[in-house]
């Protein structure tokens, strides 16, 4: 009996430390690539929109803009009509199990709120019924002084660099085929807007054009199941500053502008081995 009962306790010590070995086991990503694609949400700071031309040079201040999400239909996975939701894509690279570098699109969109009240700097001298000299003075964002958008889109072409550390052991997640991680990085590009514009009710202008550039920092959580899949939800800061921007036909014609963004996206990925380690 007592042989027996040694017998039984050494298999279920041994099957426990077994198992505790194959739940902790982490998978290492050193070496991998990943790829993912998802969509956005993006908060907008007020701006200063100087705009300059051959007759005109004048300062709308304080300007109102919000992102314009598209309903969520099955042009989310069209490839005919990719660029109409908000979007994100990314490709990187782990350098170990801790550090991945990157390069993606951060596909936003920024819409100028019409018929706002701003105050307004400046001159006009283009023959419009807006013609005259303006300090400090109120003006009306209509229709036929000026429309503005980067709705495909506001291109934030990037470049990362991100931190990754398991977090998943801290809520008893020890499961190797689910891990939880956070990241933590930074980045920076240019911008590479299609601005959708009208101004004194000239024919719209609506061109891709790099227009500046932006940095950013973000924050996220990862979770990757059957060490191939992912799912990610991701904060991300920055500032953008774009001194040129074109307006109209007329390549004269431009406006510059600077201001933050607040980001949230929500992504799926895979991660897939491209050499050994």
């Amino acid at each position: 009996m007592k042989t027996k009962i040694t017998f039984l306790l050494f298999f279920t010590l041994n099957f426990s430390l077994i198992s505790q070995e194959n739940t902790t086991k982490k998978i290492s990503d050193k070496g991998k690539l990943f790829i993912y694609w998802g969509w956005n949400r993006a908060n907008y700071s007020n701006s200063d929109i100087h705009l300059t031309g051959n007759n005109y040079d004048f300062t709308l201040k304080n300007v109102v803009a919000y992102d314009r999400p598209t309903a969520f239909t099955f042009a989310y996975f069209n490839p005919v009509k990719i660029t109409i939701p908000q979007t994100n894509f990314r490709i990187g690279y782990f350098l170990n199990d801790h550090y991945t570098v990157s390069i993606g699109v951060d596909h936003m969109k920024y819409v100028v709120k019409s018929y706002q009240t701003v105050k307004i700097n400046g001159e006009i001298n283009a023959g419009t019924p807006f013609d005259r000299i303006y300090n400090n003075d109120t003006i009306l964002l209509s229709h036929d002084f000026f429309q503005f958008e980067h709705t495909d889109g506001l291109n934030y072409i990037n470049a990362e660099f991100k931190r990754v550390d398991d977090i998943g052991h801290f809520i008893g997640m020890n499961d190797k085929d689910f891990q939880l991680s956070i990241t933590e990085g930074f980045g920076g590009g240019i911008l590479f807007p299609k601005t959708n514009s009208k101004l004194f009710n000239q024919e719209r202008w609506d061109e891709f054009h790099v227009s500046g550039w932006g940095v950013s920092a973000g924050v996220g959580l990862n979770l990757t199941f059957f060490k191939y899949f992912f799912i990610q939800s991701d904060l991300k800061y920055g500032y953008i500053n774009m001194p040129d921007i074109r307006t109209t036909f007329n390549p004269d014609d431009k406006a510059s502008q600077n201001f933050t963004f607040f980001e949230k996206t929500i992504v799926f990925g895979v991660k897939f081995n491209i050499s050994k380690g």
